[in-house]
């Protein structure tokens, strides 16, 4: 039995809410296509990003839509990445760690150095996902995101419009009032595909390391990071500094890792 078997999609208030919502996040995607160009949203194929992926074709705006390929994703991620383009008719830009930092990395501290704290855990982040994401946004004047405020203690009050400081950018969050549930009757409705790890409990998906199924009652993002608490659950695209901003940085010098 598949996620969307699971969950009770039928319900008329839901399907009102999301009605709603859905033209909400036309309207604002449409918006930043026309005021905020060049605009790119970071598709990490999880299921909140495919929605956006879907409307941004439905409209048909000018949006760049890239991943960052880690290097250690699940192979279900990569089959969605190739089932993704074939059915939207569009290549997805990848971007990839730089090499000589990874090899740093793994040569300073070993292959799997990540599970042993969480400065390392961040530097490895920080390789494989925060520096390659810089290079995505580079020039960019707005980053559209799939987050949702309900995901995670560390994602509560998220607003739908942000300015990032660490990328000099607008950062939008279309789906910040969304719930599972509204994410997966969009889902249903428009037969959007999704990633097959998402029906063996996986409702977050990360690197393959990272990420474990979850039992009935946990948090959505407690296969993420299991290890550590819920506290620092992020991988430093989208941590909060102290003054309620967004950092994209790592402090490499904690985990000193050599460019």
């Amino acid at each position: 039995m598949g996620i969307i078997d699971r969950l009770n999609l039928d319900d008329p208030r839901l399907l009102e809410s999301l009605t709603g919502k859905v033209e909400q996040a036309k309207a604002l995607l449409n918006s930043i296509a026309t005021d905020y160009a060049p605009a790119a949203l970071a598709n990490s194929l999880s299921a909140e990003d495919m929605v956006l992926t879907d409307l941004i074709h439905i409209i048909d705006v000018p949006i760049e839509i890239f991943s960052l390929d880690t290097g250690r994703l699940p192979a279900e991620t990569y089959e969605l990445m190739a089932e993704t383009e074939t059915r939207y008719g569009r290549k997805l830009t990848f971007y990839y760690p730089r090499h000589d930092l990874v090899e740093s990395y793994t040569r300073e501290h070993g292959i799997n150095a990540f599970y042993e704290s969480v400065e390392l855990r961040k530097g490895c982040c920080f390789v494989r996902k925060v520096e390659p994401l810089q290079r995505a946004l580079a020039g960019k004047k707005a980053w559209i995101t799939g987050m949702r405020a309900q995901q995670s203690a560390t994602r509560d009050g998220l607003p739908v419009q942000q300015f990032d400081e660490a990328h000099g950018l607008e950062k939008f969050n279309p789906l910040a009032d969304w719930s599972e549930r509204e994410v997966w009757a969009y889902i249903r409705q428009n037969r959007v595909p999704y990633n097959a790890l998402h029906d063996r409990f996986y409702p977050s998906i990360g690197c393959a390391p990272c990420t474990r199924a979850i039992t009935p009652g946990e948090d959505v993002r407690a296969g993420r990071w299991w290890w550590e608490n819920p506290a620092t659950k992020e991988c430093g695209l989208h941590v909060k500094d102290a003054l309620g901003g967004v950092s994209a940085k790592a402090n490499l010098r904690e985990v000193e890792v050599k460019a």
